[in-house]
């Protein structure tokens, strides 16, 4: 990959989301804006290694979406207030590369266009899965591929469900803004749950050659620290800023200097973010506990158990295993459970893990490679090598990553030696 390339690939990933939110405010319409700024990283390609990469890129990419959505609005229509606050926006300058808009230009109490756009893909009238689906689309730029397999759903299912939101916003007239205090909580479960998902995406990449995208880690961590400013008395919005904190730590330490994945058990502690972790941990000691604690509480509390162990051994699995339960009462889910299976097996054994892991739904981990990756980890401790192949073969075909894929062909060829 040229410094070009590079550059490229680093600007989608910590511009995009910028460029489509301000495009999205400038113009209000969703297509246009990504079209446009699709249309912007294919000019950079044109361009960049002509002319060299600007010094502001982000800045340089929203001026040519911005321009090109001036130019489609002109030949498509005749002068309408939305082409002149477009027109007002791209100045009189033609392709030159300002600031880019929605970082303060407009005098409000929260100006960021990103943060808009989630709250606006946050909206009570769209069903869940559609408001985090729609954001991860327009947001963080993910394809709608990498979001069906973070669903755990077909592609044209997911298809399906960005075309529906985006058609309920439009016609429903649903505002590109934060909502007043008031309003808030209504949007709040959403909101996480999209930080969430944008911060997974990153820590552990559906798809690609890296395990970890760092740029979308930092956006949600970001985002995170700007939702808690934004509601500072909302205990699950500090608990996931927590969470993501605590889980971040671990970045540099879950790959080696090849690039292949290193599990929990096997990494080098001394490589973990402490501040990171203190940062963590003082956001979890302000909560006060005079609530029941909420899901991302719950996980913020299993990773601090992760965080604050010396090493491998002297982790309380016993503790991570009851707060698996209680998170599976708060939050149902197979794969809440399969964690839960896992923290089993450590407190208890390989087989106590093993008589869980029987007891789950497979249809519900459908095409998760997890499930057969945790199977093949269990038969391997218990000694029971050709079931462990067989299950790190079934794991090794549903692997998203290149690295993944790497660690599992390695136990699998231990088994198989």
């Amino acid at each position: 990959m040229t410094d070009v390339d590079a550059a490229i690939a680093a600007a989608f990933h910590e511009e995009w989301g910028r460029v489509v939110a301000t495009l999205i405010r400038t113009t209000g319409d969703w297509d246009l804006a990504e079209d446009c700024a699709q249309d912007a990283f294919a000019q950079a390609v044109r361009s960049w290694p002509r002319d060299g990469i600007p010094g502001r890129p982000g800045a340089w990419l929203t001026t040519v979406a911005r321009n090109r959505a001036l130019d489609r609005l002109r030949r498509g229509s005749t002068e309408t207030a939305k082409l002149r606050q477009v027109a007002t926006l791209a100045g009189q300058g033609g392709g030159t590369a300002g600031p880019p808009p929605g970082d303060g230009d407009d005098g409000g109490e929260f100006p960021d266009d990103r943060l808009r756009l989630i709250f606006t893909c946050c909206h009570p009238a769209l069903p869940l899965d559609a408001r985090v689906a729609l954001t991860l689309r327009t947001l963080a730029g993910l394809t709608t591929a990498e979001i069906a397999r973070a669903f755990l759903v077909p592609e044209p299912t997911m298809a399906k469900r960005l075309v529906r939101a985006k058609h309920k916003i439009r016609n429903a007239g649903i505002p590109y803004q934060v909502p007043p205090p008031h309003l808030l909580p209504q949007r709040t479960t959403g909101v996480l749950a999209v930080l969430y998902l944008l911060f997974n995406e990153g820590y552990a990449a559906s798809a690609g050659q890296n395990l970890i995208r760092e740029s979308l880690c930092l956006e949600a961590i970001r985002l995170a620290r700007a939702l808690t400013q934004l509601m500072p008395g909302e205990r699950e919005a500090g608990s996931l800023l927590a969470l993501m904190l605590l889980q971040h730590s671990r970045r540099l330490a879950r790959v080696d200097a090849a690039g292949d994945l290193v599990i929990l058990e096997d990494q080098d502690r001394t490589r973990w973010d402490r501040a990171e972790i203190d940062e963590a941990l003082t956001v979890l000691q302000a909560i006060p506990p005079d609530q029941p604690p909420g899901p991302y509480q719950v996980q913020a509390a299993i990773a601090s158990c992760h965080a604050t162990a010396a090493g491998p051994a002297d982790t309380d699995w016993a503790t991570i295993a009851r707060l698996y339960t209680l998170l599976a009462g708060l939050l149902p889910s197979p794969v809440v459970e399969l964690n839960r299976a896992v923290a089993v097996a450590m407190a208890d054994g390989p087989a106590a893990g093993l008589r869980l892991l029987d007891a789950l739904d497979p249809a519900g981990l459908a095409g998760y490679y997890l499930l057969p990756a945790t199977r093949a980890d269990l038969l391997r401790r218990l000694g029971q090598r050709d079931g462990a192949a067989a299950s790190y073969r079934a794991a090794l075909a549903l692997a998203p990553s290149d690295a993944e894929r790497r660690y599992l062909t390695r136990r699998l060829a231990e088994m198989t030696r």
